[in-house]
């Protein structure tokens, strides 16, 4: 069973945060599923990782391509994860649910810390992940640096 890390945007932009966690991802040798709930907020980050810098390309594809199981990164809208994904990245508040949580290395929540509503649904994700027995770590951006601000070894259910 994995972890579930919950990342608090306060300075840096969506785009910016899950490109550091995605090379991280990368380069711990996984497989990414990144989930969102918007189709057009998933084509403006396929867009951004496919004209990010040259030397910083990260190979990924949308779901519902061809070749999906042999994509690093996948992007979608839906709960499957063909490329054998070891991470899952929820954004914009996208469903986690414990069971898939058990089976992965890690998830990951990004929420921005400037919307009540994402605030709100990343905190009933903590909840229901650390009520499952998910261990939990809940980290913020402060002085341009993210901080570990609390951690829970989950809740063990009988």
């Amino acid at each position: 069973m994995g972890d579930a890390r919950f990342y608090h945007l306060t300075r840096s932009g969506l785009d910016q945060a899950l490109l550091s966690l995605l090379v991280r991802s990368l380069q711990a040798g996984w497989h990414v599923v990144v989930r969102g709930r918007d189709a057009a907020r998933l084509d403006h980050l396929d867009q951004a990782l496919w004209l990010g810098e040259e030397d910083g390309f990260l190979p990924h594809g949308r779901a519902g391509g061809p070749h999906d199981a042999l994509q690093p990164i996948l992007l979608t809208t839906g709960a499957e994860r063909p490329n054998g994904a070891q991470c899952l990245m929820s954004i914009d508040g996208a469903p986690v649910a414990a069971e898939e949580a058990r089976e992965l290395e890690r998830v990951c929540v990004i929420f921005d810390g400037t919307d009540t509503a994402a605030v709100e649904a990343a905190r009933g994700q903590w909840r229901s992940l650390t009520a499952a027995g998910i261990p939990a770590e809940y980290w913020s951006e402060e002085g341009g640096r993210w901080q570990k601000k609390a951690e829970s070894a989950g809740a063990r259910q009988p």
